[in-house]
């Protein structure tokens, strides 16, 4: 997903205000400036006046401790529904003060004669940041005794960011000003209770926050020596107006609203690994690379070198919309049928630091901001896994990925040191999105571990798989019925282990499933809900073309509800339409499929999948598929003149479990789908897209979609949609 963002999601926030729309803008703008300072300081550096003093160029990592200070600390439980007067407020005693703020931080600088810009990305503790916790006395309007009682779990005493900076620099100093998107600063679910009685208690999830957090300020650096540098920093931290909402079941509400704002100072050391990336005294081999999938190129300026860091980025935007359409009824999940247009968008940062030989750590935050279209409901293979599934007005911050990679060489002389014309004993990796360049074995065992995606590593296709420069439709970048592990955004915990041959892979892993189907947070306790996959690939020539088969299999083992279970307590309880909640337990569901890549020729290649699932328990983590059929065919420009043009075009053909079909039915919903009725047909799915490349760092894509029996509902559609994608990267 962006990477493969194939996954469930959740509903977002009505469109904000105009005010709060033009902040969004201007933090964008000041994204895109970072972007585009980094293009500048790409090809204008052989016009620099001499070098100076010391070098800020590079990838650097840090700590900082420092301390933060709140601008407000009052509490109040504002009564609501039900209430009907500001005399039932609440007002616990805050426990909100000034802390210890401590924290790591990475970040990537571009110099220009003194000035130095560049991005940064950080995390830190921030102590005092609590909600109230005990009994406390309530308003004379309650009758006595007039007490009431607070129970508040842990908060999110944290704070992150994605901060640009933009530096002046002269002798061994550097004055900066910095600002960006920022994230943490949640209240954990809670309890109130007022009085006796069922009544009497009120439940609060986790607190929401519908603007932007951000982080604005300045600094000053000065280099101690060669490649260390000491800071001084202010930051302005704000976590936005957090709003917790207390329901008793009984329509009687209590809304707490807290302003989080700190001034933040902090003292910091960081590390500066050199704008020269490479280990020292390694062996540059000069020869082009390749990443094992058909892909070359050079890299750095002097051939190919073992590097020490990776740093990339990338942005996506996508404008998407489809016009009415023939439609007997709309439901809660459906296209609305009289047409609709979304704008969605992301930006992420791929970071990567070589510990050791052969291991390397990794870290991708991530800024996401808009919706998918119609809120990400309405198809079963969805229109857009290129943006975000959780949409927001506001952008919003997020640490996708961070895992731990380890290479182990299993030809036993020493990779490093061997010639890449050696064939199949080794090889040299690029310098790529989470991959850092150097010699490997070809013969070699490769362990993930961390939090990433489960098609990082499995269910690849060179033609079908990332839908920011590929097919967005859901049904062409992972198998439809691969009902993978994954929170809603779609990245989980687990252990990847791959090894690697001449001419066969074998993949296995474990990963935690979401602690609900469809949730937004993974099951905290390890094992206790999992998924086990495995996958095994096989390399051939056919008609002197290269082409692969994988064959996957995986069992999620979790609560989850059998769908029969689900009708049959709706039929007794008279409770419709029929809910998932209402059976679940522990069970395995499990599925698997074949996937199929195959060059017919230099710059045109063909690729397939065919998947199928358990379709007796309610969909886990994906979509909302059973059986599924897809394939087609992407060509490069190079066939026309045009090296940085594609075009794809791909179809598929999706089902569902004869249970599953009842519960739709029925009136039932699900991840993607729920019409409130159906009709059932299979939903059949077409794209076309060409992508037209301005260099290799960015492209613009017209996209068209055709769905047949949206949500496998022949009462609805057929749906035209058309897209816009806008793609930078470095």
């Amino acid at each position: 997903m962006h990477r493969p963002r194939s996954c469930p999601h959740s509903r977002g926030a009505a469109t904000r205000p105009r005010a709060r729309a033009i902040a969004v803008a201007r933090v964008f703008s000041a994204v895109s400036a970072c972007f585009a300072f980094c293009a500048l300081g790409s090809t204008a550096r052989g016009e620099e006046a001499p070098p100076p003093v010391f070098n800020w160029a590079g990838m650097y990592i840090g700590a900082s401790l420092g301390g933060g200070f709140p601008l407000r600390a009052g509490e109040r439980l504002q009564a609501t529904s039900g209430f009907g007067s500001p005399i039932f407020d609440l007002y616990p005693p805050s426990v909100t003060r000034p802390g210890v703020a401590v924290g790591a931080r990475a970040g990537f600088n571009w110099q220009n004669g003194p000035w130095v810009w560049g991005f940064e990305t950080d995390l830190s503790l921030l102590d005092g940041r609590r909600g109230p916790t005990g009994a406390y006395p309530a308003s004379p309007a309650y009758p006595p005794p007039a007490v009431f009682t607070l129970v508040t779990n842990s908060s999110a005493n944290f704070f992150a960011s994605i901060r640009g900076r933009l530096g002046y620099a002269w002798d061994r100093s550097l004055l900066y000003l910095t600002g960006g998107v920022a994230a943490g600063g949640a209240r954990g679910p809670a309890t109130l209770t007022l009085g006796a009685g069922p009544d009497a208690i009120f439940y609060a999830p986790w607190s929401q926050a519908s603007r932007m957090k951000y982080a604005i300020g300045a600094g000053f650096e000065y280099a101690l020596a060669d490649n260390w540098s000491a800071r001084a920093e202010y930051l302005f931290l704000n976590q936005s107006l957090n709003t917790q909402v207390f329901d008793n079941g009984a329509d009687f509400i209590f809304a707490s609203r807290v302003r989080n704002e700190n001034h933040l100072i902090r003292l910091g050391l960081n590390y500066h690994f050199g704008e020269d990336n490479r280990i020292p005294g390694a062996i540059e081999y000069g020869k082009p690379h390749h990443d094992g999938n058909g892909h070359s190129g050079s890299h750095g300026r002097n051939g190919d070198v073992p590097e020490q860091y990776s740093v990339h980025a990338q942005t996506t935007l996508v404008a998407q919309g489809y016009p009415r359409f023939r439609a007997l009824y709309d439901g809660p999940n459906s296209f609305p049928s009289g047409g609709k247009a979304n704008v969605g968008s992301t930006t992420n940062i791929f970071l990567g630091l070589r510990l050791w030989e052969g291991g390397a750590a990794y870290l991708n935050p991530e800024i996401d901001q808009g919706y998918g279209l119609a809120n990400s409901v309405g198809a079963a293979a969805y229109v857009n896994s290129a943006v975000a599934k959780v949409g927001r007005a506001a952008p919003y911050m997020r640490f996708q990925r961070y895992f731990l990679r380890q290479i182990i060489g299993l030809n036993g002389d020493g990779a490093t040191e061997r010639d890449p014309d050696e064939g199949s004993r080794s090889e040299v990796l690029e310098s790529t999105q989470n991959q850092i360049s150097g010699k490997v074995d070809k013969n070699r065992i490769v362990v993930t571990l961390g939090k990433f995606a489960v098609g990082d590593v499995f269910d690849d296709n060179v033609y079908a798989h990332d839908p920011t420069t590929g097919f967005l439709n859901f049904a062409f970048n992972t198998m439809g019925a691969f009902d993978y592990a994954a929170d809603a955004w779609g990245y989980t915990y687990g252990l990847a282990a791959e090894w690697k041959r001449d001419w066969w892979t074998a993949r296995g892993g474990v990963f935690q499933l979401p602690t609900v189907p469809n949730g937004l947070e993974i099951e905290p306790q390890l094992l206790r809900q999992f998924m086990g996959v495995v996958e095994v690939e096989a390399r051939y020539e056919l008609i002197n073309q290269p082409g692969a088969i994988k064959f996957l299999a995986y069992g999620d083992n979790g609560y989850i509800s059998k769908i029969d279970d689900v009708i049959r307590y709706a039929y007794l309880a008279n409770d419709f339409p029929p809910r998932f909640d209402t059976a679940r337990g522990r069970a395995v569901k499990t599925g698997g499929g074949i996937n199929i890549k195959q060059q017919l020729m230099p710059h045109l290649g063909f690729f397939l999948r065919a998947s199928m699932a358990d379709g007796r328990y309610e969909t886990v983590a994906y979509t909302d598929v059973d059986r599924q059929l897809s394939m087609g065919l992407v060509a490069g420009g190079a066939l026309w003149g045009r090296d940085d043009d594609e075009v794809g075009l791909a179809g598929a053909l999706g089902g569902l479990h004869g249970d599953r079909v009842r519960y739709f039915g029925l009136g039932g919903t699900s991840v993607y789908i729920g019409d409130g009725a159906l009709s059932y047909e299979g939903e059949k799915n077409m794209e076309a897209y060409y992508k037209i490349g301005f260099g290799k760092n960015m492209d613009a894509t017209f996209d068209y979609q055709l769905l047949v029996n949206p949500a496998h509902n022949s009462a609805r559609g057929p749906i035209n949609v058309f897209a816009l994608r806008l793609r930078g990267a470095f």
